[in-house]
């Protein structure tokens, strides 16, 4: 399942075309659900993508500079130390 939230979004279709209507300033959430394929790539020269799909075919992907793809290995050998998600329960 995939959801996203947009916040103070609004588009104009005209002629097929969309076009941002008022102030660039929004924002959006999106969330991905029931994940069942996952991988890390290098992405360019100065980034990983962490790119994640479901079985419906959604996908998101994420570009991280490699401090911050460290922060993530960190944060989850730390859940995985320390936390019973890590427990041999898979689902």
């Amino acid at each position: 399942m995939f959801t996203i939230d947009i916040d103070r979004f609004m588009v104009e279709i005209d002629e097929g075309a969309f076009k941002n209507v008022g102030p660039a300033t929004k924002a959006a959430t999106a969330k991905l659900f029931g994940v069942e394929s996952a991988e890390a790539r290098e992405f360019g020269d100065k980034r990983v993508k962490l790119a994640f799909e479901d079985g419906e075919g959604n996908a998101v992907e994420v570009a991280l500079f490699p401090d911050e793809a460290r922060q993530i290995r960190e944060g989850l050998a730390e859940l995985e130390a320390g936390s019973p998600v890590f427990d041999g329960n898979d689902e």
